[in-house]
């Protein structure tokens, strides 16, 4: 189970940097077809919004990588559920705020995971 519950904190991570990436170096370019919805106009003007949206991702990826390393198993469930919990809350803002997909990519993952680290206790 343990190992489960790894992989899917690591998925996360692994999502939270690639929307760092999207958002911070590549907003203007492959960002645009990501985001279908958004007119071409306006991804110029909000680059430097969206470099700082990818900077909090980048956090909360850093949070989940750090959770991977804490070798004690309480403490670090703790910072996964804390982190995993922050992704979650921003996965269902996003799905009330912009798109019901956001949820299903950022959102599910990370209540699979708390769902597994709950269970797992």
């Amino acid at each position: 189970m343990e190992i489960l519950i790894n992989i899917l904190i690591g998925l996360v991570a692994l999502l939270h940097l690639y929307f760092l990436w999207l958002e911070m170096f590549a907003w203007e370019t492959r960002a645009r077809k990501v985001f279908r919805s958004l007119p071409d106009h306006l991804f110029t003007p909000t680059k430097v919004l969206a470099a700082n949206q990818g900077l909090y991702n980048g956090f909360l990826a850093a949070g989940l990588i750090w959770s991977l390393l804490i070798s004690d198993t309480i403490w670090a469930s703790n910072v996964a559920i804390f982190f995993l919990s922050c992704v979650l809350i921003a996965g269902i803002y996003g799905a009330i705020s912009v798109d019901k997909k956001i949820f299903i990519v950022q959102g599910l993952p990370a209540l699979l995971a708390l769902i597994l680290i709950i269970v797992n206790r």
